[in-house]
C-alpha cells in the first residue's frame, strides 16, 4: 500500500521555508512544527504563536495557531521515554491559496 505521508513547509512571513514536517494531515504536520516552541510551564500559560505551513507541490498555506508546555510523560511510557514530554496543541485558522512560490 502506498504511503500516504504528505510534506508541509513551514513557511515564515517573508516567504522563506525552513523546516519540513510530514504527516497524513495538515493538523499532523502543525503539532509536530509546535513542538519545537520553547514550552511553557502549563497549557494556561503558553504563548500562542502562527504556523504557516504549505504543502509541497502546492501552492495551498494551512494557518495554523500553536502551543507548546511540559507536560508529564503517560504511565505506560517506554523505557526510553523522559518523564517530562513537550505536548503541544493547534487550532486552525483558515487556508490561503498562493499566486505564487
Amino acid at each position: 500500500m502506498a504511503s500516504d505521508k504528505r510534506n508541509f513547509t513551514l513557511r515564515e512571513e517573508t516567504g522563506e521555508e525552513t523546516s519540513v514536517f510530514t504527516g497524513s494531515t495538515p493538523r499532523q504536520a502543525a503539532l509536530k512544527a509546535a513542538r519545537q516552541f520553547d514550552p511553557a510551564e502549563s497549557e494556561d500559560q503558553a504563548p500562542r504563536s502562527q504556523l504557516r505551513l504549505r504543502e509541497k507541490g502546492t501552492q495551498k498555506l494551512h494557518i495554523y495557531e500553536g502551543w507548546a508546555w511540559r507536560g508529564d510523560a503517560p504511565e505506560d511510557k517506554p523505557d526510553w521515554m523522559p518523564e517530562t514530554i513537550t505536548e503541544a496543541n493547534v487550532s486552525k485558522e483558515g487556508i490561503e491559496h498562493l499566486d505564487e512560490l
